[in-house]
């Protein structure tokens, strides 16, 4: 938003009717001629490229994005997706098109917190830390958006505002009751430094209510606390019927009309749903000032205005050619995009990377083997080429080695055909299995089980995991497979954390590759990755943990027991954990002052060398725990990350530098506070915890820094 746009915003608003103004307001904007205003759709999708489409890059989803925890890929990554938003818009808008999902406002990304493992929609996060969270989701908007606000290449929108990630079954209904310390310190950080730093142009209301008030009608959230805490100046949008819900579910209201006067008079700017529809008879009765209207139109306005969309303020971006969509070079950056987001999780005695030499007959099993399902997650687009993980071997191998193929089980039910019976590719996968050298095995979710209320299946109560064990047939096919005696290297495909315990336990599973939803072509980034063509070397953006019987109630807000910030207990694989193929070694750690007043910044060094045989992109951590730290605080908490690309005998110096703001913890009542006393500081390339040690065989540098005066307050 600039004073010129706005001026000119506020031009075209007040010749438009109390009518043409409210028409404005509906996703489904009508045309005004005579004021040369266009036709449009705001509703359109890009979480990992454009969605919904037709053809665009299909990247990895979200959470793989997460685990390269790589700013300046992401930004890349954003901007190829604007750029293919920009060229499809410019053409379908040429030809007359002006439908839904064609537009330049994308309602991506979603940096809600994946609190909990459970929910089905944690593969659109970017995982479970909002440090790590509001980094990757600003540097996705900065590449959406461009470097100039006057003139946006695409809209970004930060959604779903607020304190939401499950249960999706209930979120027209459920009631978040979350205390200050846990809004503030978990689930409005991210928000936060996307409007403060990135200067996110969109803010998407979530359904569920946040202690008793309606998410997109919250005079607390959209006035009190995203307008004049966090100073944001775009417009905000309904979740798509989310206003409806008012009255029909959180019955907060008793008419449509109350419930769109609701939404307007709290901040509210444009409704997906036909809410809106009922504000002229809102108006009416008067529930709703023309001066409210009018803010929002004209906050509406001025976007359209910036996206290039009236005659007389073109774009810069309006030549962009439609031969961008999906070119190699756009192509060759989703299979990278792959390749940085593997998580190796276990490796035996180096049996990664596979020698084809050595093998003769390789057996890939597995419901996700040759499932494009399991490429591209949820919110996907339409690709020219899939390549699944089966396809990518059988690519790779190039007939130098026979590749056997099994299904052996449906990803959820207990027979593959319809009148199947019971374990029906069960014994086909054993027979492959017996007669090859190694056994590549395909496991894991796919989004039809794993996502949205009303896009997934019901198996998994509405996108929501009943628990983290491998689903259907699954587990008990791979101890089948594993029974053979032959060597099993299991690759899971999916957005969230499962409870892997017996494959980590288990000798006759040398190694584990998390690969999440790759995208279109991630089959090949996987055959690449198994036969040493690159080394493995994501971080996890989430924790893993042994089950869900130690976890708190999904339905509780409360973080106590959550995530790395507040439990150590009970963790399969530690969040900032994963392996690589080569040995990376830190050493000369230190801080450039042991003492520090309340205000100064603290930079710390380190030096990261590549001792092994592979490049790699090593992510340097820093984590700060305060040592006098109440019970509602939380332990070590991410305030640091660096990717730092490595040639094989590379050493490169790093320095990364903490603010005030990081040695900040939030109060009981929100504040944010900045103590007097000694924080630790851990720098590696993991946690500082006793898990990641006894999987890595590595520890971290370890500094003391004393902050000296009285307790002050910092900018939140």
């Amino acid at each position: 938003m600039s004073q010129k746009t706005m001026e000119y915003a506020k031009k075209l608003v007040e010749q438009m009717t109390l009518e043409e103004k409210i028409s404005q307001m509906r996703y489904e904007s009508p045309a005004i001629e005579r004021l040369k205003i266009p036709a449009y759709n705001w509703w359109n999708e890009a979480l990992h490229g454009v969605a919904r489409s037709g053809v665009a890059t299909m990247f990895p989803q979200a959470i793989a994005m997460a685990a390269t925890f790589d700013e300046e890929l992401v930004q890349k990554i954003g901007d190829v997706v604007s750029t293919e938003g920009r060229a499809k818009f410019e053409e379908y808008s040429g030809r007359g098109d002006r439908g839904i999902y064609k537009g330049l406002t994308f309602w991506a990304p979603n940096i809600n917190i994946f609190r909990d493992p459970r929910w089905g929609r944690g593969h659109e996060t970017y995982g479970e830390d909002p440090y790590l969270t509001a980094k990757l989701g600003c540097a996705y908007i900065r590449g959406i958006q461009g470097p100039d606000p006057e003139h946006l290449k695409a809209a970004a929108c930060a959604k779903h505002y607020a304190v939401h990630s499950g249960p999706e079954a209930m979120r027209h209904e459920f009631d978040a009751r979350v205390s200050a310390h846990d809004l503030y310190d978990t689930y409005l950080y991210a928000f936060k430094r996307c409007v403060k730093d990135a200067g996110v142009e969109a803010v998407m209301g979530a359904y569920n209510r946040v202690n008793g008030e309606p998410a997109c009608g919250s005079k607390t959230l959209l006035q009190d606390i995203l307008r004049e805490q966090f100073g944001f100046r775009g417009h905000v949008v309904s979740d798509c019927w989310a206003i409806l819900d008012f009255h029909e579910h959180h019955h907060v209201t008793k008419t449509v009309e109350e419930s769109a006067a609701m939404a307007v008079n709290h901040g509210c700017d444009l409704n997906c749903g036909k809410a809106f529809m009922y504000l002229n008879r809102a108006y009416e009765q008067g529930l709703v000032e023309e001066k409210t209207i009018t803010e929002a139109v004209e906050r509406l306005m001025d976007v359209r205005i910036r996206l290039g969309m009236m005659e007389d303020y073109p774009s810069p971006y309006a030549r962009i050619p439609y031969d961008v969509v999906e070119c190699p070079e756009h192509i060759a950056l989703s299979v990278e995009a792959a390749k940085r987001s593997m998580v190796l999780l276990k490796n035996d005695n180096q049996f990664l990377p596979l020698k084809q030499e050595k093998i003769h007959t390789i057996a890939v099993i597995g419901p996700n083997a040759n499932s494009r399902a399991a490429l591209v997650g949820n919110y996907e687009g339409t690709s020219s080429r899939y390549i699944t993980p089966l396809e990518g071997i059988q690519e790779y191998t190039d007939g130098k080695i026979r590749v056997i193929y099994a299904q052996g089980c449906h990803l959820y039910k207990d027979q593959v055909e319809f009148l199947g019976e019971a374990q029906d590719r069960f014994k086909e996968a054993v027979i492959a299995a017996e007669r090859a050298d190694v056994v590549v095995m395909c496991l894991g979710l796919d989004a039809t089980i794993e996502g949205e209320e009303g896009d997934a299946g019901n198996e998994y109560a509405s996108g929501d995991k009943l628990g983290l064990k491998l689903p259907g047939q699954q587990q008990e096919l791979l101890e089948t497979i594993a029974a053979v005696g032959k060597p099993v290297v299991l690759t899971v495909l999916a957005g969230s954390a499962l409870d892997l315990s017996w494959a980590q336990e288990h000798a006759g599973v040398p190694a584990i590759l998390e690969c999440w939803y790759p995208g279109a072509r991630g089959g090949m980034a996987i055959a690449e990755a198994l036969f040493g063509e690159f080394s493995p070397c994501g971080k996890l953006p989430v924790t893993f943990y042994e089950g869900t019987e130690f976890l708190p109630d999904f339905m509780d807000y409360s973080m106590a027991g959550r995530t790395y910030r507040y439990t150590d207990a009970h963790i399969l694989y530690p969040f900032g954990y994963g392996l690589t193929y080569s040995q990376i070694h830190y050493s000369d750690a230190g801080a450039d002052k042991a003492d520090s007043d309340m205000a100064e910044p603290v930079t710390v060094r380190v030096n990261v060398e590549n001792r092994g045989n592979y490049p790699v992109h090593e992510t340097v951590q820093v984590y700060v725990r305060y040592k006098e730290r109440k019970a509602y605080d939380p332990g070590y908490q991410l305030k640091g990350i660096q990717s730092v690309a490595l040639e094989c005998g590379e050493k490169k110096a790093v320095s990364i530098t903490l603010s005030p703001r990081d040695f900040a913890l939030i109060s009981e009542d929100g504040k944010c506070l900045v103590h007097p006393g000694d924080y630790e500081i851990a720098v590696g390339g993991q946690q500082p915890d006793a898990r990641s040690s006894s999987l890595t065989g590595q520890t971290v540098s370890r500094l003391l820094v004393r902050k000296m005066g009285k307790t002050i307050e910092v900018e939140y």
